[in-house]
């Protein structure tokens, strides 16, 4: 029976040091929300809400690009989506939230798009950082 305990007791130990911390499932609580606004945003045909989860400084880098600040991201998805036709509908999934350091947070993912005319599909690499306004990116890698 002893030896029984010893084993429940070690399991529990390791369960624990498996677990993440009770802060990070808060970061990747709020992440997860904040890019389900994204998304929301997206589908209504609203890119200023989508660009609401960007900082001011963020960048955004794709394999033939490189943008960076807010202003100019919009503007590359305003010029790249001009309509809700063209901007169909966009899920993200695969989501993987980690935590680095107290105010940093990296997400990846999967992204697909559904047109009426074609479907394009991906991966991202998301920094966030966390700022009085709450948890913003700051580097957006998409593929």
């Amino acid at each position: 029976m002893v030896r029984l305990l010893r084993v429940v007791a070690c399991a529990l130990l390791v369960m624990q040091a498996c677990s993440p911390p009770p802060a990070a499932l808060g970061v990747e609580a709020s992440i997860r929300d904040e890019m389900q606004r994204q998304a929301d945003a997206w589908n209504r045909g609203d890119i200023p809400g989508f660009m609401a989860a960007y900082a001011d400084t963020a960048c955004f880098i794709s394999l033939k690009e490189r943008t960076c600040g807010k202003a100019l991201v919009t503007a590359r998805y305003m010029k790249r989506y001009p309509d809700a036709s063209a901007m169909g509908r966009l899920d993200f999934g695969n989501l993987e939230v980690l935590p680095a350091g107290a105010d940093h947070a990296w997400c990846t993912g999967t992204w697909r798009l559904v047109r009426s005319a074609d479907t394009l599909s991906g991966g991202f690499s998301l920094l966030w950082g966390h700022a009085d306004a709450g948890w913003r990116i700051l580097r957006d890698h998409t593929y």
